[in-house]
Order: structure tokens, then C-alpha cells, then sequence
């Protein structure tokens, strides 16, 4: 079954996904769906999807770390990080790129070990660089244009999920990362 569900991927694709060792995530527009809901005190609420709260947490199982890099400040994407076992988070990270530089020293890995699921063009400085680039469905066109995956989940509906498992087909995880569920 991972064979079938990998081979849905181009080879280039899942090479590059295979070697993601940590999976970087923006927050708005990919942990969300991009929406903003702002009370008389400042920003309120965020929406996650369980599903892709779920996707991470296999994915983390199966030895590829999570990170999260996103411009905004939010006591909910930290609250939201701690439920998900998520250690590496940066917020009010106007240029991403410092956040990345910071990442990559704290765990000795390199770019191209990394992937990142972003939507917009700030999110461009650090998906240039990684050696897995995504871009959620309903991302900008520039951000799309330059990602080796699009997909076919909008942000906050899934697509993190939908990256987590292709991370782990790619790896010969998705089975494995399966099959307490169907036991």
C-alpha cells in the first residue's frame, strides 16, 4: 500500500521528500486557514485542523522533526505547538530567513534537510532555500511556482496532513505510521 500511495508522486518529488529531516511550517494560511478573528483585546482565535495536528505527530514519530516559522505573535500557535511536541518555534519573524539561520545552528542540520509549507511570499526567503519546498493549494502563485509540491488541501483544511503523509511514503514510513489503526 505505501507503494501505491508514493508511486501517486513524481520521483523527484518524493527523492526530495526523503530526505526531509525536519518539516518547517508557516501558520497563517497552512496551520490555518488564513483567517483572522480579532476581539476588542486583539486577535481572539485561531482555527486548527485536527487532521493535520495529527500528521505531524506521525511524522514526529517516524524521526522527522517539526518547526514552525511565522511572522505573527500568538499565545494559541504556542499553546498549539505544545500539544504537537513541536520544540522549535519562531514568532514575530518578519524576515524568516534570520528565524531559518537560527533554526539551522540550534539543530546542526543543513537547508536541504529541510522542507517548508508555506503560502505566501514572505514565506519565499526560506523556500528557496530548503531542499523540500511546498506550497498549500490555495497559495500565491509566486510561492507555487517555486515549490517542487502543491497541494491539493487549501491551508488549514489539510494540507499539512497532506504533506506529513507524503513525507512518510517517501521515507517507507506510511505503513508503518498506519497500521497501529488498522490492527
Amino acid at each position: 500500500m505505501t507503494q501505491a500511495f508514493a508511486s501517486t508522486f513524481a520521483s523527484a518529488v518524493l527523492a526530495k521528500a526523503a530526505a526531509t529531516r525536519l518539516m518547517i511550517f508557516d501558520v497563517d494560511g497552512v496551520l490555518t486557514d488564513g483567517g483572522l478573528f480579532y476581539g476588542e483585546d486583539g486577535e481572539s482565535v485561531k482555527r486548527f485542523n485536527a487532521l493535520d495536528g495529527h500528521g505531524i505527530k506521525m511524522m514526529q514519530q517516524f524521526g522527522v522533526a517539526a518547526a514552525i516559522i511565522t511572522a505573527r505573535q500568538s499565545p494559541f500557535v504556542l499553546r498549539r505547538a505544545n500539544d504537537l511536541g513541536i520544540a522549535h518555534v519562531f514568532q514575530g519573524a518578519h524576515d524568516k530567513r534570520l528565524a531559518f539561520q537560527a533554526l539551522l545552528q540550534h539543530t546542526g542540520l543543513q537547508a536541504g534537510d529541510c522542507g517548508y509549507l508555506g503560502d505566501d511570499i514572505i514565506d519565499l526567503p526560506v523556500l528557496t532555500k530548503v531542499g523540500f519546498k511546498a506550497c498549500v493549494a490555495n497559495g500565491h502563485r509566486e510561492v507555487k511556482l517555486r515549490s517542487d509540491y502543491v497541494t491539493a488541501a487549501a491551508g488549514g483544511n489539510g494540507a499539512v496532513r497532506e504533506v506529513c503523509d507524503l513525507v512518510l511514503a517517501a521515507q517507507g514510513n506510511y505503513e508503518a505510521a498506519l497500521a497501529p489503526y488498522l490492527a
